[in-house]
């Protein structure tokens, strides 16, 4: 019976689940993105969001923690110096997993899973500019008609001194 045994095992061993998700916890730290399907994405989540925890507090004690289950020294300088410095001040959900489909051969739901500071495509939209609704476009261009005629005016006024 499966009583209280809550994480998805993969269908694979403890060694090679264990050995499966360090890998692709180095891949995500090293790369910022990578693709996989949902199951590992939803189980390489919860593996990697305390390692970036941890990276928070910068001690021997913290390094020696995510290197043991990284393995990689690399990945561990990487995650210490440059990912724990982007997410100082987010309070958790350093990941996020976006669905793409199914896969051509098997129909296995694949994801893109990747770091939510790195996403360079994300955030350049601004929040503002997404959220236009048709009232939203009247008032703007309302807003925007005074502006003109008021510099339009200016220049008017502008020039007719100089006639003079």
């Amino acid at each position: 019976m499966r009583h209280n045994k809550k994480f998805n095992h993969l269908s694979r061993t403890a060694s090679h689940r264990q050995a499966m998700l360090a890998n692709m916890a180095i891949s995500l730290i090293m790369h910022k993105r990578i693709t996989t399907t949902l199951a590992k994405a939803k189980a390489l989540k919860k593996y990697v969001e305390p390692l970036i925890t941890r990276s928070k507090n910068d001690t021997t004690t913290s390094r020696r923690v995510v290197f043991r289950y990284l393995q990689n020294k690399y990945a561990v300088t990487e995650l210490f110096k440059e990912i724990s410095v982007k997410v100082a001040d987010r309070p958790g959900g350093y990941t996020r997993i976006i669905k793409l489909g199914t896969r051509l051969g098997d129909a296995a739901e694949m994801a893109f899973i990747e770091l939510v500071d790195f996403d360079e495509n994300m955030a350049k939209t601004p929040k503002a500019a997404a959220k236009k609704t048709r009232r939203s476009r009247k008032s703007t261009k309302a807003e925007e008609t005074p502006a003109v005629e008021e510099t339009q005016a200016e220049a008017v006024v502008e020039e007719a001194p100089k006639a003079e």
